[in-house]
């Protein structure tokens, strides 16, 4: 059912970044951390300092859950409901549509933060198999935090966020998730020399300050 969706789609539609690709492909920043550790805070401040365009998966699900014309809406909207994961192509295919409007209206925008995303084994090998040539991952940037300085942060969030997922049993159980799942994610990234490290259990500026430095440094 998926396959058929997508195969529709892109028989439809050529693929703008299969064409830009020839001259520039997305330069592409994977942002990863544990729930509360200020990777949402962060990718703001990069976006005001550096022509980078923030793009968060769970956003893009939810947006296009919301999207009357859409063809995926009411499958997200299932899964969801179900308590399952979106199935892999159908997040990176939206990352990937994300990433051709925004290069199409601006060639000069072609640098990405991906906040939240991979956040799995399945994830990553997904977008290996849909990007593979068609995106630079240049780095992981990991805003690294004790898992007890995240809880508290989320908790404080959830006094005005309105999240139901900001209580403490439910924290427990996302970082549970984020160390089965996404720890090794980083790992891995690690170990190919592509992971830098920003302590991000201090105030927001000090984190920044740190984030710039590696930015500057990558150019």
């Amino acid at each position: 059912m998926i396959c058929r969706l997508f195969g529709n789609v892109s028989q439809r539609v050529p693929s703008l970044l299969y064409r830009v690709s020839l001259m520039m492909k997305p330069q592409v920043v994977f942002v990863l951390g544990g729930p509360g550790a200020g990777k949402g805070t962060q990718c703001s401040k990069i976006v005001e300092s550096f022509n980078y365009t923030h793009l968060s998966a769970g956003d893009l699900l939810r947006a296009e859950r919301a999207r009357v014309e859409s063809e995926f809406g009411q499958l997200i909207s299932n899964y969801i409901k179900e308590g399952k994961i979106v199935p892999v192509e159908i997040t990176i295919n939206l990352l990937r549509k994300a990433m051709e409007e925004t290069m199409q209206k601006d060639e000069k925008k072609f640098r990405f933060l991906i906040d939240g995303f991979p956040r799995n084994e399945d994830n990553l090998q997904g977008w290996n198999t849909v990007m593979d040539g068609k995106a630079d991952v240049k780095f992981v940037l990991f805003f690294d935090c004790g898992n007890e300085v995240c809880i508290d942060r989320c908790l404080e969030r959830g006094k005005s966020s309105g999240r139901t997922d900001d209580n403490r049993e439910s924290l427990e159980k996302r970082i549970q998730t984020y160390l089965q799942s996404t720890r090794p994610i980083i790992d891995l990234y690690e170990k190919l020399g592509k992971v830098r490290t920003v302590d991000a259990s201090r105030s927001v500026d000090k984190v920044f300050a740190d984030v710039k430095a590696v930015l500057d440094k990558e150019g």
